[in-house]
């Protein structure tokens, strides 16, 4: 395979917001690494990263398994020789009460939403550092500053994968690699159908209810900052935590609405 001019890995690249920075990285000429669970959507997302002209490979892991951390950066040298950008996007979401939850769900998630950005970035970081324009950035969620019941282990992971971006940003700055975060309020994702359960309609409802700009996002939007945040035209911004959420962490945004 020929060696692109820049190469994106992206965790959770099969649908919504990994798919989206996708389609936006390959409209860029930037070759993507399609990371996730189901080979089916990211063969999908792929077809459609190649119907553009762009390049893609996807690359069947499970996160939650520490040991494929490496093999999936090998996995992207091996195919192009080069890797300049980390996206870790996937996640794992599971909103329990206290009295329910189970020491694997909480394993679970600090594997999946903090341990496996950690390992990936430590596993990328020789090629990074090789990298004229090498940036990471992570997906957190307004989860990480909202205190809302039954959603303590997904809040807290993100909350933890915020300060590892600015610790990572802090470390990492002597090669020039940048590392930011977005932190997307509720968006129109196949997870969030998923959480909304039956009634798909009552719970984004209920959710476009805590939002002042009066909507839920839509995942291009969150795919065009990630792709911005790659890209040179923000070479002078690191170890930012940006709120992509319509205003939803505003402080007192309840009574604006």
């Amino acid at each position: 395979m020929a060696q692109p001019s820049r190469v994106a890995l992206i965790t959770g690249g099969g649908t919504g917001i990994g798919a989206a920075a996708a389609l936006r990285f390959a409209r860029q000429k930037t070759a993507v690494a399609l990371v996730g669970r189901r080979p089916a959507p990211l063969e999908e997302t792929a077809e459609a990263v190649r119907e553009t002209g762009g390049e893609a490979i996807t690359i069947p892991a499970d996160l939650d398994d520490a040991a494929v951390l490496p093999q999936i950066v090998d996995a992207v040298v091996k195919a192009w020789g080069r890797l300049d950008v980390v996206v870790n996007n996937a996640a794992a979401i599971e909103h329990q009460p206290l009295e329910k939850a189970t020491l694997e769900l909480f394993d679970q998630h600090v594997a999946v939403n903090v341990r496996a950005p950690y390992f990936l970035v430590q596993a990328a970081l020789p090629h990074l550092r090789q990298s004229d324009s090498a940036a990471v950035i992570n997906v957190s969620s307004s989860s990480g500053s909202l205190a809302i019941p039954g959603q303590a282990m997904y809040g807290m992971s993100k909350a933890a994968l915020e300060y590892l971006t600015r610790s990572l940003a802090a470390e990492l700055a002597r090669w020039r690699i940048r590392v930011n975060c977005i932190a997307p309020g509720p968006v129109d994702t196949p997870i969030h159908r998923v959480w909304a359960g039956d009634d798909v309609a009552g719970a984004y409802a209920r959710m476009t209810k805590e939002i002042p700009l009066g909507r839920m996002g839509v995942a291009d939007e969150l795919g065009a900052w990630i792709v911005w945040l790659a890209s040179l035209e923000s070479s002078w911004v690191t170890g930012a935590i940006i709120p992509v959420d319509g205003g939803q962490t505003l402080p007192g945004a309840m009574s604006l609405i």
